[in-house]
């Protein structure tokens, strides 16, 4: 996997500024840190749901954004997915109808073989047919997953991917996300505050305190003094 993303961004949000330079080298990153930080408001700026003060977003050969040139690509064109702590599906669709947005330029044939595809993944092929509203958290959850995969983007954010879910169901989700790593399909940024979820992740971390960032390396080996804290949640 060649591609490479190279982000400096600075942004005021009222009192707060977020002021962060780091580059994505691997198939997983996490944003590590915890509430108030600025994670998820940098996941927005990638995205290009934000629009930071300045900066500047490389995405392999891609610019996103260069605030100096006036060049922002708009979210919908950045091949990037996102999905939030919060999943918000048309309400009016059926899971099947969600998954399918993103690809509707796809003929007819492709498109419901792939909407199967991602919903098999995801361990949603019962709930198809659902009406979005009548789906639980948890399943809202894989539909949202499944949704943001399916145009094949370069880069899934995930912002608290886990958060509200049973021990049994965060396990499965992210045994399957993980899955993406072993194929190679797409680099992912996971956005995290909890340490006993992220700490067998093969991934880089990208720790982020009051809008700057503090240290960048292997997971284990950059949050290797926080063990402490980890065993006190495990307990």
């Amino acid at each position: 996997m060649r591609l490479v993303a190279d982000i400096a961004i600075r942004h005021r949000q009222g009192r707060f500024i977020l002021d962060a330079s780091f580059s994505l080298t691997g198939a997983w990153t996490v944003i590590f840190g915890p509430s108030g930080a600025g994670k998820t408001t940098l996941l927005r700026i990638l995205a290009g749901l934000t629009q930071p003060t300045s900066g500047r977003i490389q995405l392999g050969d891609r610019t996103l954004l260069d605030t100096a040139a006036s060049v922002s690509v708009p979210a919908g064109k950045r091949s990037i997915g996102f999905v939030t702590q919060q999943p918000a599906l048309f309400p009016h669709l059926t899971a099947r109808q969600n998954v399918a947005f993103g690809i509707r330029h796809l003929d007819r044939g492709q498109c419901e073989a792939h909407v199967s595809e991602m919903l098999r993944f995801f361990g949603a092929e019962s709930l198809a047919d659902q009406p979005a509203p009548q789906l639980s958290g948890g399943e809202r959850k894989r539909i949202a997953l499944a949704r943001a995969l399916a145009p094949a983007p370069d880069l899934l954010l995930l912002d608290e991917p886990l958060a509200g879910l049973d021990d049994a169901s965060a396990r499965d989700i992210l045994a399957r996300l993980l899955s993406l790593q072993v194929s190679g399909q797409v680099r992912v940024v996971y956005v995290s505050h909890d340490l006993a979820e992220i700490w067998r992740l093969p991934a880089e971390v990208v720790c982020l305190e009051a809008g700057r960032v503090t240290a960048v390396g292997p997971l284990q080996q950059v949050l290797a003094p926080h063990r402490d804290q980890l065993l006190q949640q495990l307990r």
